[in-house]
């Protein structure tokens, strides 16, 4: 797939964009031509942080913060973002579990180049599903994101939620030590298991906060996992508690029960009846604390209907699967090799693989591999297998799918971009084939994608 750098530079008036066979565009960026424009100017830079107290952290941020600067748009509209790289490396921008063309996906040399340091890029694009969803780049992924560059993107309803109150919560570990100094992002040894842990927990940039709720009030809290590796064992003890969407998808209200389990890139929105004033609910990660969630009376009049159980959120608008007719594709997803064979000869280490066969990150052209071509419009079920006992959340770019079953507990079915497959746990997930290009299919443990555990899915006619 070849592009030229005269791609990465926007400016031109108008949007088109030219098919030039399997997977590959060309494309020109300027202002959408209909629809309303939601306009945002989104730098990358170096920013220091506190994120242990009397220490700095070299941090990289978006619009100078760390989590990034929250994007919002109405469903439907266009998303207009101007991309500068301020950085000192080369980056681009993801947008995780927004279905849009492949030009607009940013994965280096498969739907881009490369932005390098100093220039801009310009995604625009049309939101079609309302939810929780976020950004963050698809390159040298687990020192960019770890360093920070990850941001919540919120797309609204396109008629009121009947929510009056809500709050963004990005979860996130640091991997930095006492004095806030970044220890390593990935190590061997970690990446060949469950992935290498960061050490300080977050909810937006800040350990253990205490948030302030309005008391008496149903507050929809948005709960991202930006972290490059943990999955959280979420709870909330002693409160009335739903879930309202997963993944950016509504779903039936339903209590949340003993625990949820948000792999990384997952996201769930819960309603909180919020207590009365004075109260403390203890969110966290297990037993472990991630923040006090504190009421506290409100200090403008409360919304008419803000205390109330808001009504089911409405679908969104994804094809829903033929599973009768579908064709069935099996995935493999395996732990290969040991330490020293992958590190050998300076060869890229390569600890998992799909179907037998290995992502090489350091390869610009592993996407004119597919592992499986879909047929445009097609329907098909994807059998997952783990064959490991380390968890993996599989994410598919492009396309949202159905949850089907598991044979390691019940499911409702709902729908996805991000599935949190088990140690040795088998599941069957569902989709229409109806987004051409070339799509990433990986684990969302970034040391895992990095080290093998990723591929690309084709769709075209």
């Amino acid at each position: 797939m070849s592009f030229t750098r005269r791609q990465i530079l926007a400016g031109l008036v108008g949007l088109s964009v030219v098919g030039l066979g399997a997977g590959g565009v060309r494309y020109w960026l300027g202002r959408p031509r209909a629809g309303n424009s939601h306009d945002y100017e989104l730098i990358a830079a170096p920013l220091d942080l506190e994120l242990v107290p009397g220490h700095q952290t070299p941090a990289w941020a978006y619009g100078g913060r760390a989590p990034g600067q929250e994007l919002r748009v109405r469903q439907g509209d266009w998303l207009r973002v101007r991309f500068i790289n301020h950085l000192p490396v080369s980056s681009t921008i993801h947008w995780h579990g927004i279905r849009l063309p492949l030009a607009m996906d940013g994965v280096p040399y498969v739907s881009q180049l490369p932005v390098l340091p100093g220039e801009y890029f310009d995604y625009q694009f049309q939101v079609p599903d309302a939810g929780s969803f976020w950004y963050h780049p698809h390159i040298t992924s687990s020192e960019q994101l770890g360093r920070g560059l990850v941001g919540p993107l919120i797309v609204e309803e396109r008629e009121p939620s009947g929510f009056v109150h809500e709050r963004t919560l990005c979860l996130k570990n640091w991997h930095v030590d006492e004095q806030g100094a970044f220890g390593a992002f990935s190590l061997p040894r970690e990446a060949a298991r469950g992935g290498t842990p960061g050490r300080l927990s977050s909810i937006n940039g800040v350990h253990a906060p205490t948030l302030d709720l309005p008391a008496g009030q149903v507050v929809r809290l948005r709960l991202l996992n930006v972290d490059n590796t943990l999955t959280y064992r979420l709870n909330l003890p002693d409160a009335e508690v739903q879930i309202y969407a997963l993944d950016g998808n509504p779903v039936a209200p339903r209590p949340l029960g003993k625990e949820y389990w948000l792999g990384p890139g997952m996201r769930i929105d819960l309603a909180l009846k919020v207590p009365a004033v004075g109260t403390e609910l203890s969110l966290r990660n297990g037993p472990v604390r991630l923040a006090t969630l504190r009421a506290q009376a409100a200090l403008e009049p409360v919304a008419a209907g803000g205390s109330e159980w808001p009504p089911a959120l409405p679908a969104n608008p994804v094809s829903e699967p033929d599973v009768a007719s579908a064709e069935t594709l099996r995935f493999s997803f395996e732990w290969v090799g040991s330490l020293s064979e992958n590190t050998a000869n300076g060869a890229p280490r390569s600890y998992w693989q799909i179907n037998g066969e290995a992502w090489d990150i350091s390869n610009k052209n592993c996407a004119d591999k597919p592992i499986a071509k879909l047929q445009l419009g097609k329907s098909y079920i994807f059998e997952l297998r783990n064959m490991a006992q380390y968890q993996h959340p599989i994410h598919l770019h492009g396309m949202s799918f159905k949850v089907l079953s598991s044979n390691r507990h019940q499911v409702i079915p709902y729908f996805t971009d991000t599935y949190l497959l088990g140690k040795n746990e088998s599941a069957r997930i569902a989709l229409v084939a109806d987004n051409p290009g070339s799509w990433m299919f990986h684990c969302h443990v970034i040391d895992h994608m990095e080290t093998g555990l990723m591929a690309a899915i084709e769709v075209a006619d």
